[in-house]
């Protein structure tokens, strides 16, 4: 048997009242047992206007993260691309790639909020292309080009030749060639974002929720791939869940409901969702009435909540619905006020969900 790797998807997740720092104490602290537990990977993203998810710049807790953090790979899931100038995000990138020493992956993003478009004034319309051509311009950056003027649509840069013999002029690469796995994120039904991870041969990452929803994400991967005649490979997929194990059903519903998960959709995502029109993608029957789908709906259909024996039945439906996928990501969420449940979560979930889990030989 296979095993399915294990990684975490930091949003990161706080409530509005917690202070910066003590939320980033926390996301290191789950970071760093992570790493103790085996897990693979960890993937923080960026957001600017967006109060439950506070964090702005994802590679400075990766910074931090590898000094506390001996193996697991780590990335920013994702730089929202339209929201930096690609010279500047290429060299930092790239410098953070050397100090990670293999260890870095990264995610870009077009960036789906619409207060950080007003906050850049960004056109929400031409962002996935302003994505595409950012980093058509970090790639050249990275490449052995010796020098070139780039001049696009929203970018514009010019790679000097070197000059008084070599004393300056361009000298940052990325430490892995030609650079970092890169991943990238799905948000609708049938994305046209993850057909682009299928083209390109990106990492493809799906938002979690019922199992036909995120179906489609891998039906677009292969549309991708198939137009320019690559075979999508389901061992780099991602899928991200929202997980609570506990030793019995009610223990973990009364962990997830009772803690910020359940306080998480309840205040942020479900209002959100509503007041955005896109609650259809949460709902396990498209049948239901809005009002209908809550956090306790959630946990009892779409999320991975139970016993270590009801999580792994329910992972495996998943699995197996789904075709096959090669790392589950679990999103981590702000229990610094009761760390033992949320840690013993995550120890169930690799210590006793995961050997009673059948899939698939795969290659990752």
């Amino acid at each position: 048997m296979t095993k399915l790797n294990i990684g975490m998807f930091l949003m990161p997740q706080h409530p509005p009242e917690r202070s910066l720092y003590d939320a980033t104490q926390w996301d290191l602290e789950m970071i760093e047992y992570a790493d103790k537990l085996g897990y693979s990977e960890v993937w923080i993203g960026e957001h600017f206007t967006a109060p439950w998810e506070p964090i702005p710049s994802p590679d400075l807790i990766i910074a931090q993260a590898l000094l506390r953090t001996k193996q697991i790979k780590l990335a920013p899931g994702a730089h929202l691309l339209p929201y930096h100038h690609p010279v500047e995000l290429a060299h930092r990138v790239a410098y953070l790639d050397h100090l990670a020493q293999g260890r870095l992956m990264l995610g870009i993003g077009a960036g789906g909020t619409q207060t950080d478009w007003e906050l850049f004034a960004v056109d929400g319309k031409i962002n996935r292309e302003m994505m595409m051509e950012a980093w058509e311009l970090m790639q050249r950056l990275w490449s052995d080009e010796e020098s070139f003027s780039f001049r696009g649509k929203f970018y514009s840069a010019n790679q000097p030749k070197a000059r008084h013999d070599g004393i300056l002029g361009p000298h940052i690469k990325p430490f892995q060639k030609p650079h970092p796995p890169i991943g990238i994120t799905g948000f609708s039904a049938g994305s046209a974002t993850l057909k682009m991870a299928g083209e390109r041969g990106f990492i493809p990452m799906s938002l979690g929720w019922n199992s036909e929803y995120i179906k489609s994400h891998w039906n677009a991967v292969e549309e991708g791939a198939r137009s320019v005649g690559k075979e999508a490979d389901r061992s780099s997929w991602r899928i991200t869940q929202d997980v609570f194990v506990a030793k019995t059903d009610e223990e973990a519903m009364a962990g997830a409901l009772g803690g910020m998960m359940g306080r998480f959709f309840d205040e942020s995502w479900l209002p959100l969702f509503k007041k955005q029109g896109d609650i259809k993608n949460l709902k396990p029957d498209p049948a239901l009435a809005d009002e209908e789908v809550t956090a306790e709906l959630m946990a009892k259909t779409d999320w991975l909540v139970g016993s270590p024996e009801t999580v792994a039945k329910k992972l495996q439906k998943l699995y197996d619905t789904v075709g096959g996928f090669g790392t589950l990501l679990i999103t981590g969420y702000d229990y610094s006020e009761s760390p033992e449940i949320w840690k013993e979560s995550m120890r169930l979930l690799v210590e006793e969900v995961l050997p009673r889990l059948h899939v698939k030989p795969q290659t990752v």
